[in-house]
């Protein structure tokens, strides 16, 4: 099983501080925020991972990744061209994923669970996608999943109404059918290809599990969770 780290975008809501450099190259508390996705993975035993970044950037990742050993891993590199969301950069990891199953995690995504047991759950389901969810406060923020039962029934981006508390993190894992799936997908109303979209492929499909974690979770790319997940870790560590 291979990783795929998100790391595009242009970081509007960390502006102006990302006017010069890719926010996922901001510090988070005392290590770059890429460096938590990319623990997150290695620490699951997922030792291929492949980072997309834009254009602006990417050799600043280089220079600070370099070819990933310190990290245990073998890190390759891609770049998303144009913003156009999160399915869209996933495509750069087809010929990466070489037709493994994939683990894909958002790079302004900083997760407390250890993966590494979902990882290996997620080798033996046979087919389809599993996703993650976190109960939240303010799930109107989010992607909401609607769950009956032991089954996740739909996901709805945003909702005025949510049907749930149960935000979708930026934790995702794939089978190979997943670039298919993107290859189909048209241009939301934001101009951009959706992985809620690609997660309600999956769900239809009827081969979508799902997890719900007990962690910290935050996703850092604002100022306000930027501040909460620093906050957090310096409690934590004193």
């Amino acid at each position: 099983m291979k990783g795929v780290i998100l790391a595009g975008g242009k970081g509007t809501r960390l502006m102006p501080c990302t006017k010069v450099t890719n926010k996922h190259l901001l510090p988070v508390y005392k290590k770059p925020m890429i460096y938590y996705p990319l623990e997150k993975l290695s620490n699951a035993g997922i030792e291929d991972i492949l980072i997309i970044s834009g254009p602006g950037h990417a050799g600043d990742f280089l220079e600070l990744l370099n070819d990933g050993k310190r990290f245990g891993v073998n890190l390759n590199y891609a770049i998303q061209t144009a913003p156009k969301g999160i399915a869209d950069a996933l495509k750069k990891a087809r010929d990466f994923s070489d037709g493994e199953k994939i683990a894909v995690i958002l790079g302004d995504n900083i997760f407390e669970d250890n993966i590494g047991g979902y990882v290996e759950n997620f080798k033996e389901q046979k087919k389809g996608a599993k996703i993650f969810l976190k109960e939240v406060k303010d799930p109107n923020r989010f992607g909401v999943a609607e769950v009956e039962k032991d089954k996740v029934i739909n996901i709805e981006e945003k909702p005025d109404k949510p049907k749930s508390n149960l935000a979708v993190t930026g934790l995702y894992m794939f089978d190979n059918q997943v670039f298919d799936v993107i290859e189909g997908l048209t241009l939301s109303d934001r101009g951009e290809y959706e992985i809620t979209d690609v997660n309600n492929f999956y769900i239809n499909q009827g081969t979508t599990t799902f997890e719900i974690l007990d962690g910290f979770w935050s996703d850092a790319g604002k100022f306000e969770s930027l501040f909460k997940t620093t906050k957090y870790l310096y409690d934590k560590d004193h």
